[in-house]
């Protein structure tokens, strides 16, 4: 979404009109998610988190000033700070999620190796996220996939540019070691 569409919706969500709302929500759902979850490490808490931000986003709408740029990283600034007031509520206890059971109903072999294959990428891919230190692993996931510039990182989690890039450079460099590349 542009920026002109983003201050477009949330002209609409000050007048009342919701469709302002779900315009935001369809084009920032994966996106607000995606942050809230690689904060909480909860898929059901940060389902609830992602929801209540899409509820405050509306209460809170008319404190939002129409052209000012970067909504991407604003909406990150809410979406982490309720995701830490989570952790600070709960006693930053890392809950852990119950794995699903899955099973192959109607499937093919074949599919069924897609999915055993797509489950250890996964795998590997959180074990080479976990490598990383909490603040690394946010500036990967703010960068990649947040697709946030390094000022806008730096502006959200309150730390000098320098330091970002550092990190981010020193993240991918652990990443590169467990054999992931840019």
């Amino acid at each position: 979404m542009e920026e002109a569409q983003f201050n477009l919706a949330v002209e609409k969500m000050k007048a009342g009109d919701k469709e302002g709302l779900k315009e935001i929500y369809q084009a920032y759902i994966s996106y607000i998610y995606s942050i809230v979850y690689q904060l909480i490490q909860n898929k059901e808490n940060a389902e609830d988190i992602t929801s209540e931000f899409f509820l405050r986003l509306w209460e809170k709408a008319g404190q939002y000033k129409v052209g000012q740029s970067g909504h991407r990283g604003y909406l990150a600034t809410i979406a982490r700070n309720m995701s830490i007031d989570f952790l600070r509520k709960n006693g930053r206890e890392q809950l852990v999620e119950e794995q699903e059971e899955t099973g192959n109903v109607g499937g093919t072999v074949e599919g069924s190796i897609s999915v055993e294959q797509e489950v250890i990428e996964e795998l590997s891919m959180k074990e080479a996220l976990d490598k990383l230190d909490v603040r690394e692993r946010e500036i990967v996931h703010l960068k990649v996939m947040g697709e946030l510039t390094f000022q806008e990182i730096a502006d959200i989690l309150a730390m000098p540019l320098g330091t970002v890039t550092w990190k981010y450079r020193n993240a991918l460099e652990k990443l590169r070691r467990c054999g992931y590349h840019e």
